[in-house]
């Protein structure tokens, strides 16, 4: 299909790329940015755009709605790799709403990914109530904090970690070097994270802008004893004195990995030991973060934003549930409620620490639950317990919500670091 034009004259269809300009206009637009994009922020979002995967809505020849999606990989309970059909850019211009754009687009989109063989789709939902009619849930949340540095009870004499461990600030060329390589060794042991491509390391290290506002952030990198990064920061600082030329500072973390908690725990140490700084903000953490029990007073970080973050979509059940893993054995038939013909079923899962399998049948149903909510558990972040309760999970077996939990809760939250 090239486009769909309906008796209203509004055409949905994949742009051409020499209609770039006009459809990141109507992003803009929907974003509340200023409308007119420049030429660098043209030229510079051009990089991303591939045939096919940026639709928009027609009226008259204007774009009144945007839609993009691109590959992505997801990692899974386990660290196992998916591919996904990542969804973003999506805008409906206020003088068309309730014209079903939206849905147009959405059912387009997700054909393809199916088509494609994608095992599930994934967007950020900048309102609640839009998506879960196309079988997508909240499968991560992310958690903000403010340390009151003073309270937190950390050595005013610190001066870095010990045993040859460091801290080095670096510059963003050697994070463009350095960072990817150890965002992949994070990615591969959390699930729920996602892969980074090469224009967001050169996007947030400055090396690609267009955004004149814009400022650099220091960069902090930690080496073991050996030498090996095993961690690495990006923080800014603002420059706020009282009255009585008392700093009152706070550190902005834009981003933190570590793929040890040794790491995790000598970069806060690092941030909070800034001289005067007296808050540090945690940026997008995950609920269950270490970060307040690295402090002697952990009451000293109080959570100033918790929110739902990485929403999934299940594009295919058998997949899905064959490529995490699970620490408990047992076997489950799933009604799995479709939305659009795409997706839904009845589904046998027998699991194991050694493997799953996941196989249609005609058994009698255990739990009856949606796609949305199939993604949430599939990750391992909520409870078919819970669930239950709230009615979004239905159990047509006795114990069937409990033996769900046994096979698919994780011991830790997932967590998707990214915005996309």
């Amino acid at each position: 299909m090239t486009s769909m034009p309906r008796a209203d004259g509004i055409d949905v269809r994949p742009i051409a790329e020499s209609e770039f300009a006009d459809w990141l206009r109507a992003v803009n637009t929907g974003f509340l940015r200023a409308p007119a994009p420049t030429d660098e922020e043209v030229e510079g979002r051009r990089e991303r755009f591939v045939e096919g995967r940026y639709l928009g809505a027609f009226d008259r020849g204007r774009c009144v709605a945007t839609f993009r999606s691109f590959d992505q990989e997801l990692t899974a309970v386990g660290g196992a790799s998916v591919p996904a059909d990542a969804i973003s850019g999506v805008t409906v211009t206020a003088t068309h709403r309730r014209r079903g754009l939206l849905s147009r687009m959405m059912a387009r989109d997700l054909a393809a990914a199916k088509d494609r063989g994608d095992v599930a789709a994934t967007l950020i939902a900048a309102e609640y109530p839009i998506y879960g009619r196309y079988g997508f849930g909240p499968a991560t949340w992310m958690a903000e904090w403010t340390v009151d540095v003073p309270r937190a009870g950390l050595d005013a004499r610190w001066a870095g970690p010990a045993g040859g461990r460091r801290i080095d600030l670096v510059e963003g060329e050697d994070i463009r070097k350095l960072g990817p390589e150890l965002h992949e060794r994070l990615r591969r042991g959390q699930p729920g994270a996602i892969d980074r491509d090469d224009m967001w390391w050169r996007m947030n290290t400055g090396a690609l802008r267009w955004d004149t506002s814009w400022k650099p952030p220091f960069f902090a990198v930690y080496r073991s004893a050996s030498g090996e990064v095993e961690g690495m920061a990006a923080y800014e600082v603002d420059d706020n004195w009282g009255d009585a030329k008392q700093p009152l500072n706070t550190a902005t973390v834009r981003w933190l990995i570590g793929v040890t908690p040794a790491a995790e725990r000598a970069l806060w140490e690092y941030v909070c030991s800034v001289d005067w700084v007296v808050k540090v903000k945690s940026g997008w953490r995950a609920p269950d973060d270490l970060l307040p029990h690295f402090l002697p007073d952990p009451r000293a970080a109080r959570i100033t934003s918790l929110a739902d973050w990485l929403w999934l979509r299940i594009l295919d059940v058998e997949k899905a549930l064959e490529a995490r893993t699970y620490e408990g054995q047992g076997a489950l038939v799933l009604e799995v409620a479709g939305v659009d013909g795409l997706t839904g079923g009845r589904y046998r899962l027998e699991a194991s620490p050694e493997g799953a399998s996941c196989t249609p049948t005609t058994e009698s149903a255990e739990l009856e639950l949606g796609l949305g909510e199939l993604g949430a558990l599939w990750l391992g972040d909520e409870s078919a317990v819970r669930l239950a309760a709230l009615g979004r999970v239905r159990e047509e077996r006795a114990g069937a919500a409990r033996k769900a939990d046994a096979l698919l809760r994780t011991s830790r939250r997932p967590w998707c670091p990214d915005m996309f």
